[in-house]
C-alpha cells in the first residue's frame, strides 16, 4: 500500500518569473528585498534566489498600500508595525530560508552525471521538493543522501524497481516522523512493519556481502604480493638479459 503523502511542493519561481508575472522592475524587487519587506524563499548551490506563493501575496500587498499613495518609507513602517500576512502559520507552510539544489547542483554532490538524476525522477525513484513554472526543479539537502543510498543499493545488486521502494519507504519515514499524527494508526503502523521488514532484508544481504568483501580483500592481497613478485622476477630477467647482450660481441 502506497501511502497518500500530502504534497509538500509549492509554486515558486525564479527571479525573471517573478518580475514578469507581478509585472514589476528589477529595481522595484531589489528595493524592497534591500528593506527587507520581502525575502527569498531559498537559494540554489549557486546562490541564485527562488521565490514562493507568499511572496506573490506581499508583492500584491504593496502595490495595493502604494496605489492607495502611501511612499515607500511609509509602506516599510506600516509592515514593521502591523506585519504581512503571514503564512508561516499555514499548516505545511516553510519560510526557513535552506539551500535548495538544482539537478546539476544535486549531480555533481553526489559524482552521477545530471541525466542520472532525471532518470531516476522520471522513474519515480526520486521527486524534487519543488518546482518552478519555469521547469526548474529544486532539492533539499536530503537528497544528497537518499541519492547516495540509490547509488550503493545499485552495488547490492537492487534492481530500479526494488530501489523504487526503498527510495518510498525512506521518503514515508520522513513524513510519518514530521506528520505521523494526523494519519490513522493502522496506516502508519503497516508501513513501518514494511520499513522493519526490509531492514531485516537488507541487513542480511549487506552480511552476506560483508562476508563476501572479507574474502575477496584477503585473496587480492596474497594475490597482489604473488604479482608483486613475479614483477621483481621479470624485472631482474630483463636486467640479465640486457647485460648478456652487452657481453655478446658485435659483428659487423
Amino acid at each position: 500500500m502506497k501511502m497518500n503523502r500530502e504534497s509538500v511542493k509549492k509554486n515558486i519561481f525564479g527571479r525573471p518569473e517573478l518580475l514578469e508575472r507581478m509585472n514589476i522592475s528589477e529595481e522595484s524587487l531589489k528595493t524592497w528585498e534591500e528593506r527587507r519587506m520581502i525575502k527569498p524563499f531559498g537559494f540554489t548551490d549557486d546562490r541564485v534566489p527562488f521565490y514562493a506563493q507568499e511572496t506573490i501575496e506581499k508583492i500584491e500587498l504593496i502595490q495595493k498600500l502604494s496605489d492607495l499613495g502611501y511612499e515607500i518609507g511609509v509602506i516599510e513602517k506600516i509592515i514593521r508595525k502591523i506585519g504581512l500576512p503571514k503564512a508561516a502559520s499555514r499548516k505545511g507552510s516553510r519560510m526557513k530560508l535552506d539551500r535548495y539544489l538544482t539537478v546539476g547542483g544535486l549531480a555533481e554532490r553526489v559524482g552521477v552525471s545530471a541525466r542520472t538524476i532525471k532518470y531516476w525522477e522520471d522513474r519515480g525513484i526520486i521527486d524534487p521538493d519543488m518546482r518552478s513554472e519555469g521547469g526548474y526543479r529544486f532539492y533539499s539537502e536530503g537528497y544528497v543522501f537518499l541519492c547516495n543510498l540509490i547509488r550503493d543499493l545499485q552495488l547490492f545488486g537492487y534492481t530500479l524497481e526494488r530501489i523504487k521502494l526503498v527510495s518510498d519507504l525512506f521518503r514515508d519515514f520522513l513524513e510519518l516522523s514530521r506528520d505521523g499524527a494526523s494519519r490513522p494508526g493502522q496506516e502508519c503502523l503497516k508501513k513501518v512493519e514494511q520499513m522493519l521488514e526490509e531492514i531485516k532484508t537488507l541487513s542480511e544481504k549487506m552480511e552476506l556481502l560483508k562476508v563476501g568483501i572479507e574474502r575477496w580483500h584477503d585473496l587480492l592481497k596474497d594475490k597482489k604480493k604473488e604479482i608483486v613478485g613475479l614483477r621483481k622476477r621479470i624485472q631482474k630477467r630483463i636486467l640479465e638479459e640486457g647485460k648478456r647482450e652487452n657481453k655478446c660481441p658485435k659483428s659487423y
